[in-house]
C-alpha cells in the first residue's frame, strides 16, 4: 500500500482541521491512560480481552495530563497550532481515527461526550503551576 493510500493520509485529506500530530497525541495520551495513570473498565461491553475502554471525560483528562507533562506551560500552544482548541476538537480527532478503524468505542459512548469537559485556557494557563526542579529533585 502506498503511504496516500493510507488510512491516516486520507483522513488527513478528507479533515484539514488538524495535523498529523495531533491524531499521534491522541493515541499516545489513550496509552499514556492506560499504561500510566491505569485508566479504563477492563470489562466494557465489546472490548477485547486485555483492553480497557475509557469514556470521552476520562480520556480528555489523561491528554490534559500528558500534555502537561509533555509540554508544561507550552501545552495549550503545542496543542492549538495542531488545530486542537478545545475538548470537542479531542472528540472529533478520537471519531475520525474510530472511522479509520484506529480506535474503538462502545455502544454507550458519544461525540458529545467530549464537548467542554475543560476549559484550556483554565487548565493549561491559569491552574498551571511550575515546579521548582531543585525542590522535586530533593
Amino acid at each position: 500500500m502506498s503511504a496516500s493510500g493510507h488510512p491516516f493520509f486520507e483522513l488527513l485529506q478528507r479533515d484539514k482541521r488538524y495535523r498529523l500530530e495531533a491524531y499521534q497525541f491522541v493515541r499516545e495520551g489513550l496509552s499514556f491512560a492506560h499504561d500510566v495513570l491505569a485508566l479504563g473498565d477492563p470489562e466494557a461491553e465489546g472490548g477485547d480481552p486485555g483492553e480497557r475502554h475509557l469514556t470521552g471525560q476520562e480520556l480528555c483528562e489523561a491528554i490534559r495530563q500528558y500534555a502537561v507533562r509533555q509540554y508544561g506551560y507550552m501545552a495549550k500552544v503545542v496543542l492549538r497550532n495542531w488545530g486542537i482548541h478545545t475538548t470537542s476538537d479531542l472528540g472529533n480527532i478520537v471519531y475520525n481515527l474510530i472511522e479509520i478503524k484506529m480506535m474503538k468505542k462502545s455502544a454507550t459512548d458519544r461525540r458529545e461526550d467530549f464537548d467542554g469537559v475543560y476549559d484550556f485556557e483554565e487548565v493549561f494557563s491559569r491552574q498551571f503551576q511550575f515546579e521548582n526542579r531543585d525542590q522535586a529533585d530533593a
